[in-house]
């Protein structure tokens, strides 16, 4: 399946220790960057988090965040004496050297990394359902990016279906055009009287046809058609090809643009480079 980079999840869970929040969050980014934001008495989860979101993705940003909403060991009893009387006695040197500092309340203080002292041992039981609630995060994170990939494919399928279209129209002119322009050049030779070798007239003419000539890049652009549903089809992790793909539609639209002088090719190249933008926005969607 093709899937998408955004997406959003959040897993509630009550336990003996009190009210936990598992919340993911995942959006645009050219890698996996993961962040993991978790109480101070629960950073050994860290590292198996790491492992279970690299295990299930493969691009995005990715902020997964553990909410304490309630544990018995953070009640006001159960901090670090120490660490809050040095606390207190750095708070007062620095306010003796600004002239109008801020106060510092006692929420300031517990808020200080280290301060609020939680049990280990709570923290290793409760690893195993702190995990689980996590894998049920993620599970739903997973299926979120899945649901919207599977829209953003659909999307590009139809916009696909309009490029060949637009393809197809400029194929159809494509031989008028070129006759047309062989006329043209024909016919103002024949108004400058210019009295040309016949045969080396016609080489001349027809070197410039063939660089006048938008057969090939019509061609790659179907093959690129036929490249991005196989890509879609087959799913997983095709972002960065797909991406590839949409800077050679590009190069070839603009390469047929710049090669004809046909009113009715440039109409249809204007189109399919709007598609191809509304193609490459939902590329960078995908992961």
């Amino acid at each position: 399946m093709i899937t998408s980079m955004t997406g959003f999840s959040r897993h509630a869970m009550s336990l003996d220790a009190g009210v936990f929040d598992w919340e993911l969050k995942s959006v645009n980014h050219r890698y996996l960057e993961l962040r993991v934001h978790l109480p101070d008495h629960l950073r050994s989860l860290e590292a198996e988090v790491r492992s279970r979101l690299k295990a299930r993705l493969a691009r995005g940003k990715v902020d997964a965040v553990l909410r304490d909403r309630g544990q018995a060991d953070n009640a006001p009893e159960a901090f670090d004496h120490e660490r809050v009387r040095a606390l207190i006695g750095a708070c007062a040197s620095i306010e003796r050297m600004l002239p109008n500092p801020a106060p510092v309340s006692p929420l300031d203080v517990l808020r200080w990394p280290g301060v609020l002292q939680g049990n280990a041992d709570v923290g290793e039981s409760l690893a195993q359902p702190l995990l689980a609630g996590f894998d049920s995060a993620l599970e739903a994170l997973v299926t979120m990016r899945t649901t919207e990939g599977a829209a953003l494919a659909d999307g590009m399928r139809s916009r696909l279906d309009a490029l060949a279209e637009h393809a197809g129209t400029i194929r159809a002119r494509r031989e008028p055009m070129l006759d047309e322009q062989r006329g043209r050049i024909l016919a103002r030779i024949h108004e400058l009287d210019l009295n040309l070798d016949p045969k080396r007239l016609e080489q001349e003419v027809a070197l410039l046809a063939q660089r006048m000539d938008i057969a090939e890049e019509l061609d790659r652009i179907d093959g690129h058609v036929a490249a991005v549903h196989e890509i879609l089809d087959q799913g997983g992790p095709s972002g960065r090809r797909l991406d590839f793909l949409m800077q050679e539609f590009n190069r070839e639209a603009n390469t047929i643009s710049s090669k004809s002088h046909d009113l009715e090719i440039t109409r249809a190249t204007v189109e399919m480079k709007v598609l191809i933008e509304q193609l490459r926005e939902q590329v960078q969607n995908l992961e």
